[in-house]
């Protein structure tokens, strides 16, 4: 498929991260998450110590982080469970990169409400930067992926880059955040709405209106 992400050799893959541990401090923060569950339910650390992996990995590469299938084989070991077992939770959940990405994972959310509320003109935005959708640019800054539902619908459209969203798009919009990106400033993160502050109504409130300043009890209004 042409959107499919580009896997690195397995000889390659290998040669780099065969030997994968964590560091000290990972180590420290792995222990302290197996301490959380009882003996011997460490699966129930499977996807703490995914996204730990990939993390170390992202750090060690300056990207933001994917899951070599060795350093998936290590979260096995670590964990005393059979190597499928790991690979499928890495598999279903889409918070897990199985290829190389960028500096930035640009995940553009393209179900029916973002869709409805201009999805399209981000991912032209993005296209506009050179992005194409499963590639990575070629300066290793950004990598493009269309996603299903980030649950933020109400201030939709929206993008998740990394660990953070960034809502209430336009094509401008887009364009202002990838570049302040690029040029290795911090946008802010959220909506993106002046005077909007988090999902409250643009505008205002238009219902329950006295729960603005106080909190009202309707139930004598409703009877």
């Amino acid at each position: 498929m042409a959107d499919a992400p580009q896997l690195p050799g397995e000889a390659e893959t290998r040669a780099r991260w065969g030997n994968f541990a964590w560091t000290q401090a990972n180590a420290d923060k792995a222990r302290e998450i197996m301490g959380r569950y009882p003996a011997g339910r460490q699966m129930s650390c499977t996807i703490p110590f995914l996204d730990l992996a990939q993390r170390q990995v992202g750090a060690e590469t300056n990207t933001q982080g994917w899951l070599p299938v060795p350093v998936i084989e290590f979260v096995a070991r670590e964990l005393e469970m059979p190597y499928i077992r790991v690979f499928e939770v890495a598999t279903f959940y889409t918070m897990f990169n199985l290829a190389p990405v960028g500096r930035y994972h640009v995940q553009v959310c393209g179900t029916t409400p973002c869709m409805l509320r201009g999805s399209d003109d981000v991912l032209a935005a993005c296209k506009s930067r050179g992005m194409k959708k499963g590639h990575t640019t070629e300066d290793g800054m950004f990598t493009l992926s269309e996603v299903e539902c980030l649950g933020n619908c109400a201030s939709a459209p929206m993008v998740q880059i990394n660990d953070d969203n960034y809502e209430d798009l336009t094509y401008d919009r887009t364009l202002a955040i990838l570049d302040r990106l690029a040029g290795g400033d911090q946008p802010k993160t959220g909506t993106q709405e002046p005077g909007r502050h988090t999902v409250e109504p643009v505008g205002g409130p238009t219902s329950l209106t006295a729960m603005v300043t106080e909190n009202h009890d309707y139930r004598g209004e409703w009877a």
